[in-house]
This record gives C-alpha cells, sequence and structure tokens, in this order.
C-alpha cells in the first residue's frame, strides 16, 4: 500500500525511502490531519529552487545515472541499482531518498512556475 499526494501535483511517495512530509525540505506551509496540506506560491520560488540544488549536490553525478536506469528498468533490486551506479547497498537507500526528493522538488517548481502557486495533500 502506497502514500499518495495529490491535488495541483499528483504522484506516490517513494515506499520505504520517501517521508509523507517530505515537501517540507522545499519550504511552503504545512497542516496536519490525516494528510499534510502544502501549499507554495512565488515567495517559495527561493526556497525550491535552494532545495532542488542541494539535492543535486547530495546526488553529484548520481542524477544522470538514476534517470537513465530507472528510464530502462520498470523494476530491479537494490544490488542491481548499487552494482550499476557503484556503491554499497548500504548507501542506496540514502541516494533513493535525495533523488525522490528532487522528483517531488522539481514537481513543485514546475506547478509554481506554471500556476503561480501550487497545493496539495501528502497521506500521512
Amino acid at each position: 500500500m502506497g502514500r499518495y499526494y495529490s491535488g495541483d501535483i499528483e504522484g506516490k511517495f517513494w515506499f520505504g525511502v520517501q517521508d509523507s512530509n517530505d515537501a517540507s525540505f522545499f519550504g511552503g506551509d504545512e497542516s496536519e490531519p490525516s494528510y499534510i496540506e502544502y501549499f507554495f506560491d512565488g515567495n517559495d520560488l527561493d526556497d525550491i529552487k535552494l532545495g532542488i540544488q542541494k539535492c543535486e549536490k547530495a546526488l553529484d553525478e548520481n542524477v544522470n545515472k538514476l534517470d537513465t536506469f530507472l528510464n530502462k528498468n520498470d523494476s530491479y533490486s537494490d544490488r542491481q541499482l548499487a552494482d550499476y551506479l557503484g556503491i554499497d547497498t548500504n548507501k542506496l537507500k540514502e541516494i533513493l531518498k535525495w533523488y525522490a526528493r528532487l522528483d517531488l522538488g522539481k514537481k513543485i517548481l514546475k506547478c509554481v512556475q506554471k500556476h503561480g502557486d501550487c497545493s496539495f495533500q501528502a497521506e500521512t
């Protein structure tokens, strides 16, 4: 069973990798009933862009490697992905956490740039 987010952007949090409150990394406003509600607007653009830069820095050259691997593979094991990246499987979860966060940040940024604001709910 996965946890989803929906609203101006939609998606599914990465199981076992990404927390429901991961969008907090990029700023915005949060409220928490059984869903976390997020709202971003133009005032948050600097924080969103800074968050994306932090993700890209943490991932370093692994961004392009992950893009390539995940575009070619619908399923994979931790060992396959770790071998492809040339890392130990112990480091894989942390890298995937940053990659999932980067994907979320890019969705938020694109939404704010296109519509002026972005709101969505994340299941807790």
